[in-house]
């Protein structure tokens, strides 16, 4: 009998031990968050990530009650920023917004530092909008039908400049060349903003990006939109074709944003980033921002962004070897 009273009071003690070594991992989800946030935008300031982070970034420390720092990490079309996210604590202190070069760049980067699926869990989308194609002002070109003519007239004179590598406008010039015959040189940046400031400039004659990173410099005339990437056109500008209604049939790239945590985050702490996202982009004023950069509000759970992911990484892993598309 003492024996067995001795096993059960080293298994109390043991439990004890345990509930002592868990009690701070409960108190701290039980009171996250209580410190600043950074959302990781794995690309540089002034694209349409950076962008849309940024328009709900004041709702998110009013939902949340801590301050929400954009933390730009560009470089290798997105990978440095979301590896870094890869191998954070999984406290909910370090969240990742990113856009959905996040499933494509397995396809195109077969060593990438972390596992897309694995190494993350899924908080919720932001936003969906379309890609952009968009030409310096000089180009002597008006519609898409123009701009095939000068490609096949003088094939490898054009090139166009995406985000980088692997992301949304990449895919969608590399679908453009094998849907319509034409070569044009792709030209990837770090980021949205320095290609944009390039194909202002001259320097590149055409670009595939977020609406959110051209908006402003299309309605000033800074640039000319030629089409957008989707089946429907956008609310933001709906006087630009789409590339179906352009002529080049079976064409459609749909881009987004949304919200990553390192793997192994605490339930509580994600439906609690998913709960805040929900609330923020129901409201009228943030859909009214949104809009005005070309996107539309979506949210929803955690699991149906985890779909997406799922599906996306078969379908781009299918386009990119359909269009041969390899890494500069």
């Amino acid at each position: 009998m003492s024996v067995l009273n001795g096993w059960a009071r080293a298994a109390l003690m043991a439990a004890a031990a345990c509930a002592a070594l868990a009690a701070p991992s409960a108190h701290a989800q039980q009171h996250w968050p209580n410190r600043p946030i950074h959302f990781v935008v794995p690309y540089p300031p002034g694209g349409g990530t950076d962008v849309i982070a940024r328009i709900v970034q004041e709702r998110f420390q009013a939902e949340l009650g801590q301050p929400i720092v954009i933390d730009n990490r560009g470089g290798a079309a997105g990978s440095l920023g979301t590896d870094q996210v890869a191998k954070a604590a999984s406290d909910g202190y370090t969240v990742l917004f990113t856009l959905s070069s996040h499933t494509i760049n397995p396809s195109i980067y077969p060593k990438l530092p972390f596992n897309t699926v694995k190494d993350f869990e899924p908080v919720g989308m932001v936003a969906s909008l379309p890609q952009i194609l968009v030409a310096n002002p000089q180009l002597p070109v008006n519609s898409v039908a123009e701009l095939i003519a000068l490609a096949k007239a003088k094939p490898d004179f054009l090139s166009y400049a995406s985000v980088g590598n692997g992301s949304p406008g990449h895919l969608a010039g590399e679908l453009f060349k094998l849907r319509t015959g034409t070569k044009l040189t792709h030209v990837p940046y770090r980021g949205g903003g320095p290609a944009v400031n390039d194909v202002i400039g001259g320097q590149v004659p055409l670009l595939w990006v977020s609406i959110p990173a051209v908006a402003q410099f299309v309605k000033t005339g800074k640039l000319k939109a030629l089409a957008v990437s989707t089946a429907r056109r956008s609310a933001a500008f709906p006087n630009v074709p789409t590339m179906q209604e352009a002529g080049v049939a079976d064409f459609e790239v749909d881009s987004w944003y949304a919200m990553f945590v390192p793997a192994k985050t605490p339930r509580p702490i994600i439906d609690t980033l998913n709960q805040a996202l929900n609330a923020i982009v129901s409201r009228p004023d943030i859909r009214d921002k949104l809009l005005a950069q070309g996107s539309e509000g979506v949210g929803g759970t955690p699991q149906a962004l985890g779909k997406v992911v799922d599906m996306e990484l078969g379908k781009w892993a299918k386009l990119t070897k359909d269009a041969n598309i390899r890494v500069d």
